[in-house]
């Protein structure tokens, strides 16, 4: 979920001004320092989310047996024609490693995810965020996800230009910091709808960090507040949406 963060276009900028206020029966002025906020300039975008693959990448959380019946399992990558296999989970953690583009496996095969490649790939999902004197509102709609799935938003920070070896990423609940907010359920046609309002503003990508907004499928039915779960096992990152950078960077 991947790329170049700085501080959030909704991060208050604190000017400090003066106030004349005389003081009690001197006749004499004293200056007093009050606090006003002023925010970053308004942004507006349009987001849309794409696939691990999109990206050079292998896809992270879902696997598929090249030898049917050999119990070994690899990740997709964009070479992976047969739109028909069925995915699997591993029976041990697969740690994200989404700069390796050969760390495909094999992995031990685990219980199978009731879905083909082609029903993982035929998800979309775009929408509009709007960050105004920092309140920061998201409006998405997503197609084909996981029919009746439940899903998970997350605000994601990566060190760019990335370390050696890759130390993952800083994945933050979307919204409250309880993951109250970032839930959200697929109906039974696989449509979801994922409109918010959080303050302060997202944080978009900067200088030393890059920033996304990623879903996450959890095939176990469980979510896990301020922990994604699992990854590869039970928490499948699905899509996900770079940030831009910062306005004035």
């Amino acid at each position: 979920m991947k790329t170049p963060i700085s501080l959030s276009a909704a991060l208050i900028a604190l000017t400090m001004v003066t106030q004349a206020v005389a003081n009690d029966g001197t006749g004499t002025v004293a200056e007093t320092p009050v606090i006003k906020a002023s925010y970053d300039a308004a942004e507006y975008m349009t987001l849309n989310f794409i696939f691990h693959i999109d990206d050079g990448m292998a896809e992270q959380d879902v696997f598929y047996e090249k030898i049917p019946g050999s119990g070994e399992i690899f990740r997709p990558t964009a070479a992976t024609r047969d739109m028909d296999v069925p995915l699997y989970a591993p029976s041990v953690e697969v740690k994200h490693n989404f700069l390796d583009v050969a760390d495909t496996g094999p992995y031990p095969k685990g219980r199978p995810l009731g879905l083909t490649l082609g029903e993982w790939f035929a998800a979309s999902g775009s929408g509009t965020y709007v960050c105004e004197n920092g309140v920061g509102t998201v409006d998405f709609t997503f197609e084909n996800l996981v029919p009746n799935g439940v899903y998970t938003m997350w605000h994601d920070f990566m060190v760019w230009p990335p370390t050696e070896p890759f130390i993952g990423t800083y994945d933050l609940p979307f919204g409250a910091r309880d993951g109250s907010e970032n839930v959200f359920s697929a109906r039974h046609d696989g449509s979801a709808h994922f409109k918010r309002t959080i303050s302060p503003c997202l944080q978009l990508t900067g200088e030393h960090l890059a920033a996304d907004l990623a879903i996450a499928w959890h095939s176990d039915g469980k979510t896990y507040g301020p922990l994604t779960g699992e990854f590869s096992t039970a928490t499948h990152v699905q899509m996900y949406v770079t940030l831009p950078t910062r306005s004035g960077l």
